[in-house]
């Protein structure tokens, strides 16, 4: 008997009102994700892929269809659980980096554990989340004085600082250089494969593709295809 999935959309659909007209974001989205699986979302603009991601993330509602995410059907929660999931379930990473300026490296950690804990050793635990991504010598750095690459680890570190079930990344690489986008890349996979992280990754970079336990390819607001990759590369062996 298969393990209940992570995260379960069942005939989702999404739309949009534009002016007099509706856009049809989703339609009929089918998609299961296990847990501790590493997946990329691919498609063409407008495809879906952010949408689904939103959705997911609890930071849009459906507009028809069911959404489970670890056993809890979340397009029932009312905005207060749908807060507390997010805190406490989800973690975002985006293409910007959204660090607080006036912040050092380690304040920006503590300031996303401040929001779900009022514990003595947090500081503690934001140096150790990010000694996990790299960055135990740039701790009291303000991003300002970071690299892209490094501001994007310590967005991933911010992400996990709660330790969530769900990794959401959006484009995480989209702003970066190849070898600053590798360290991004290493850091989710490291992370997905030895803290059990579910990564759901939104790209339009097919060369990333090859990294994830599956591709799913969206067209048209729906599931086109799914590959499923029984080796994935190691991120060094990326052909961008």
């Amino acid at each position: 008997m298969n393990p209940q999935p992570l995260i379960e959309m069942q005939g989702v659909n999404k739309t949009y009102p534009m002016g007099e007209v509706t856009v049809d974001a989703l339609r009929g989205l089918d998609l299961a994700v296990a847990r501790g699986e590493f997946i990329v979302l691919l498609g063409p603009s407008g495809s879906g892929k952010t949408t689904t991601l939103n959705l997911i993330g609890g930071l849009d509602r459906l507009s028809g269809g069911k959404l489970t995410v670890d056993g809890e059907e979340i397009t029932e929660f009312n905005e207060t659980r749908m807060a507390e999931y997010r805190r406490n379930k989800v973690g975002f990473i985006f293409q910007f980096f959204n660090l607080i300026p006036t912040l050092t490296a380690v304040e920006n950690v503590e300031f996303a554990l401040a929001l779900t804990q009022r514990r003595k050793d947090m500081h503690q635990q934001a140096r150790d989340c990010l000694a996990q991504v790299g960055l135990e010598e740039r701790i009291d750095h303000f991003p300002s004085q970071l690299s892209g690459g490094e501001q994007q680890r310590v967005a991933i570190a911010r992400a996990l600082a709660n330790h969530p079930a769900l990794l959401l990344c959006d484009e995480p690489t989209g702003n970066l250089d190849v070898d600053m986008g590798h360290q991004v890349l290493h850091a989710l996979r490291k992370l997905n494969r030895e803290e059990g992280a579910t990564v759901v990754l939104v790209t339009h970079n097919t060369s990333i593709a090859p990294m994830a336990d599956r591709i799913i390819r969206l067209r048209d607001g729906a599931v086109d295809h799914v590959e499923i990759n029984p080796n994935p590369a190691l991120v060094a062996d990326l052909a961008w």
